[in-house]
């Protein structure tokens, strides 16, 4: 089950749920608007699963970042959230879209128990100006059935995560082949 815009207020009161900062007004119906952070990771030529993705960093500017199509942009959200009692789903939202920015597709699952500043998957259909602390996504928040079992306990490759990380599945492939 999804929680409700008021039941992640109440859920927030009472620190089941981390959104840090948090601001009330920023809750929809069913979800969290999540904004973006004010850096970015460029990703540019070719990518390899068996090597460490190479990168540039840079802080988006108050005026903004032109994104080009064909790179892999990796971003932070500016919101640290998360919770011990809820799973969390992080998607993009239809004003992102509607720019053609794609955003976390391949990954919108978190996990009970990881709190964190969640690294983006950021595409660009076509050239798009984009803006640190600009409203970027939804976070909804869904009730956990069964046993929880806390990301933070598990031998998880991303659990220590803190701000924008790089694929890790390198750690996985030995020579280039699983």
């Amino acid at each position: 089950m999804i929680l409700t815009g008021p039941g992640i207020a109440v859920a927030v009161q009472a620190g089941e749920i981390t959104i840090d900062p948090y601001d009330p007004a920023r809750l929809s119906p069913n979800a969290y608007d999540w904004r973006l952070g004010d850096t970015i990771r460029v990703c540019a030529g070719d990518l390899d699963a068996a090597t460490p993705t190479a990168f540039t960093e840079q802080p988006i500017p108050a005026t903004g970042l032109l994104l080009q199509p064909g790179l892999l942009y990796l971003g932070v959200t500016l919101e640290r959230a998360g919770s011990e009692t809820y799973a969390q789903m992080l998607n993009g939202d239809r004003t992102i879209g509607a720019l053609g920015i794609w955003v976390h597709v391949s990954a919108p699952l978190g996990h009970q128990g990881h709190a964190i500043r969640w690294t983006l998957e950021i595409r660009a259909a076509r050239p798009v100006r984009v803006y640190p602390g600009m409203t970027f996504g939804k976070l909804v928040f869904v009730t956990a059935f069964g046993s929880p079992a806390s990301y933070q306990q598990q031998p998880a490759k991303y659990a220590a995560t803190d701000g924008i990380g790089i694929s890790r599945l390198y750690e996985e492939i030995h020579g280039g082949v699983l």
